[in-house]
Parts: structure tokens; sequence; C-alpha cells
């Protein structure tokens, strides 16, 4: 019992920060995949204002 307990103690911190970790990462990919959706709509919605008014972006 005292050997379960010690080893339950001495993985506790890997997996904590492993934890920590992953959740960090996964906040970082959707933060620049939502971002990367808001270049994009922000793009379409220049092009179509820019098609309305005449002004074609340059490419």
């Amino acid at each position: 019992m005292d050997t379960t307990l010690a080893v339950l103690a001495g993985l506790t911190p890997s997996v904590g920060v492993g934890l920590l970790f992953w959740f960090a990462m996964r906040k970082i990919v959707r933060a620049d995949r939502h971002e990367r959706e808001a270049l994009d709509r922000m793009d379409r919605e220049g092009m179509v204002a820019a098609e309305k008014t005449g002004n074609s972006p340059s490419h």
C-alpha cells in the first residue's frame, strides 16, 4: 500500500504538468483557428464591398 501511494505521489506532478501543457496547446490552436476564420471573413467582406463600389482589389 505504501509503495502504491509513493508511485502515485511521484506521478501526480508529471500528469498535472502534462494536463496543463495539453490545455494550453489546445487553447492556442483553437485561438489560431478562430483568428484565421475571422481574417477570412473580413477578407470576403472586403471583396464584396469592393465589388459593390466597382473597386476590385489587386492580387
